[in-house]
């Protein structure tokens, strides 16, 4: 199913080789708190103060790596790009994990805060636009600095509240991500994903703000500490984007995570596997460069113009 609304402005894209996996130039910044991220960088040669850069924030135990080919898409159709692993994943992982202090909220307060500075200082002058998959979107609302925020771009944006998961699969994921393990992690010390296959290794004060079950961000134990009062400050034009077979990004979960953004102007896209020709897509495909030709336009037209493409695939979801 097509929209019916017709924005002045549809995309102008250059597609890329779908084989296409370069990186970025690396780089290390140093959060507020001296923690060193890792990342790396997309910049052109000629500076342009009307080139925008973007910043892109990973879901949860993600490395930043899974958005490179992402990130050069953007690049050959002129964006500056940032991406970068939040503390203790891959980039920005040290020795051990035990005992590592890193939090969701200190993912956004601190690491994506220190992202929209080094944005500011190595890119002066010029827009700001992030896009963010999954807990990437709710980072963005975390950081003091969110009012540089431009344009926005989410993918399955929520908080993983175990009420929100679709149905069919509520129970499995309610054992898996709020029983098994925070239990895992109490045994080793941090979340050992990556030998079970379930992500990246993960430090254990994200799996307890992950695995608490409340409805609201606050109420989380990170959350507790550091004041929702930044989403407020982001008055960005956002467009958060949603699967109907992702069982992370139901339409509760992503309006529930939107409502914290009460400054910005947010538009929900809802969009079916079979309006792309495909029979699924789920949470994490979305960035693969199988979907450079159907989903990766419309996130890049909302960057250029800030409006939905003609014929862009899918329905906008009525705001409560």
């Amino acid at each position: 199913m097509n929209l019916q609304e017709t924005p002045p402005l549809a995309p102008t894209q250059i597609e890329l080789p779908l084989a296409c996996d370069a990186l970025g130039e690396p780089f290390r910044e140093l959060a507020a708190d001296g923690f060193a991220l890792g990342g790396f960088s997309w910049r052109h040669a000629a500076k342009d103060t009307q080139r925008p850069v973007v910043i892109i924030n990973a879901a949860t135990s993600v490395r930043c790596r899974h958005y490179s080919r992402f990130a050069d898409y953007l690049f050959a159709n002129d964006f500056d790009v940032i991406t970068y692993d939040y503390r203790g994943i891959g980039e920005s992982r040290p020795t051990s994990l035990k005992g590592l202090k890193a939090s969701w909220s200190d993912w956004g307060a601190l690491d994506f805060e220190a992202m929209l500075k080094r944005a500011q200082r190595e890119f002066p002058d010029q827009p700001i636009d992030v896009v963010g998959h999954s807990f990437g979107g709710c980072a963005a609302g975390l950081g003091a600095s969110g009012r540089l925020i431009r344009r926005m771009v989410t993918v399955g944006a929520q908080f993983a509240y175990w009420r929100d998961y679709a149905p069919s699969h509520r129970w499995r994921m309610l054992g898996k991500w709020h029983v098994v393990m925070p239990l895992l992690t109490m045994i080793y010390g941090y979340f050992p994903g990556k030998r079970l296959g379930w992500l990246e290794d993960t430090p254990a004060g994200v799996v307890r703000d992950w695995s608490t079950p409340t409805a609201r961000y606050e109420k989380r134990p990170s959350g507790r500490d550091h004041h929702t009062r930044h989403f407020a400050a982001v008055t960005a034009k956002a467009l958060a984007i949603s699967i109907s077979d992702d069982p992370y990004g139901t339409i509760p979960a992503i309006e529930r995570l939107l409502n914290y953004f009460t400054h910005s102007n947010n538009t929900h896209l809802r969009i079916a596997p079979e309006d792309i020709g495909e029979k699924e897509v789920g949470h994490f495909a979305f960035f693969r460069s199988a979907y450079q030709a159907t989903l990766w336009p419309i996130a890049l037209s909302w960057l250029q113009n800030g409006e939905l493409a003609p014929g862009t695939p899918g329905r906008t979801v009525p705001r409560s």
